[in-house]
């Protein structure tokens, strides 16, 4: 009995506990509500962003472009005559000088007719001279003395003519360069070169970059105009704009450029790729931090600024050059301030506490 009436007053203990909450805790939940809402100030209290000053400047560009090294002149060395191919005197890779024998062609009775040439050129010369007197006294009349002047005229065209053929037998070099192709081979089969492709020449002093530029980036590049030129090598060399072409590519619409490049000891190889750096006139810019740009609720690319009375306000800019850490732009005016931190958080319209930067705050 004595168990029974425990158990009975710790149910009715209970039971009186669990109606006493009732009015307890509902008090207790509205002060706990009251505890963590936030005062009127706290909620009017405006949103803190960081702030830079900006400037504008002239800012000189450079555009970069890619494109490849071109040997200012390349040729293919041909036979202008008929014969065989008697001696080769360069191999692939060899510096050749302008005039310098490159091949021999089979002789083919080109000496022959050269002295026979010039035999009928004296036996001409002889008849003319030995008639003039007779002309002279009019013992000949004078028709016959422009027959033998004509016909010795002849016959020295003939024998230049013979002595060109000859010397089309031996292929001469065009120009200083180097053999970069050889088509032929000595012995390899008897017949005549005639018009045959013997060796390729390319000329490495002055060597060109050569780059396309699109129409829109055209503007302010012109003949003259100094330019920097990194080859995939790792070297860098200075050169000038030498032709700016007036028609586009018909199938990239593109334009040709070529910067011509001091070679004097062919360090610089034909067909490499390069980088190709044209400064442009200088243009007034901006200076913003890369994490500064944002888009505009229309797809606008631009910034958030904060004016005087702390409102929000968006701006759009065009970019005139991407650096490393920051980048040049146009449209921004002197002096406005730019949400550099924070700029994702807030929209336009609204009212912001204003802090300047690290670097700012520095900088005073």
């Amino acid at each position: 009995m004595k168990a029974s009436r425990i158990t009975a007053l710790g149910l009715v203990a209970a039971a009186t506990l669990w109606i006493a909450s009732g009015h307890l805790l509902p008090r207790e939940s509205a002060e706990s509500s009251a505890a963590i809402r936030p005062s009127e100030h706290d909620a009017k209290k405006p949103f803190r962003v960081g702030v830079t000053k900006t400037s504008v400047a002239p800012h000189s560009r450079k555009l970069a472009l890619s494109g490849r090294t071109e040997a200012d002149r390349r040729v293919t060395v041909t036979a202008r005559t008929g014969g065989v191919l008697t001696e080769f005197k360069v191999r692939r890779g060899s510096q050749v000088n302008a005039g310098e024998i490159i091949a021999v062609l089979s002789d083919e009775a080109r000496e022959s007719q050269v002295a026979q040439a010039k035999s009928l050129v004296v036996q001409r010369e002889t008849e003319l001279n030995a008639k003039k007197p007779l002309i002279a006294t009019g013992a000949m009349p004078k028709l016959d003395g422009v027959n033998l002047e004509a016909q010795l005229e002849a016959a020295k065209a003939a024998l230049a003519m013979a002595e060109a053929e000859l010397e089309r037998g031996v292929v001469r070099a065009p120009w200083d360069g180097v053999v970069s192709d050889i088509m032929v081979q000595v012995g390899k089969a008897a017949f005549s070169f005639a018009g045959a492709d013997l060796c390729t020449i390319v000329a490495l002093d002055p060597m060109l970059a050569v780059v396309e530029v699109s129409e829109r980036r055209l503007a302010g590049i012109k003949v003259g105009d100094a330019a920097e030129v990194r080859l995939v090598t790792g070297e860098t060399v200075g050169g000038k704009i030498r032709f700016v072409a007036k028609t586009a590519s018909p199938t990239t619409r593109t334009y040709r450029i070529e910067i011509l490049l001091p070679n004097t000891d062919g360090a610089i190889p034909d067909g490499i790729t390069a980088e190709v750096a044209i400064p442009l006139a200088p243009i007034a810019a901006t200076s913003v931090p890369r994490s500064a740009l944002t888009f505009a609720s229309n797809g606008d690319l631009g910034v958030r600024t904060v004016d005087q009375s702390g409102t929000v306000g968006f701006v759009p800019v065009k970019v005139v050059e991407d650096g490393e850490t920051a980048m040049w732009v146009d449209g921004i005016a002197d002096g406005t301030r730019v949400i550099v931190q924070g700029q994702d958080f807030v929209r336009e319209g609204q009212h912001v506490e204003a802090m300047p930067t690290a670097d700012q705050a520095a900088s005073r």
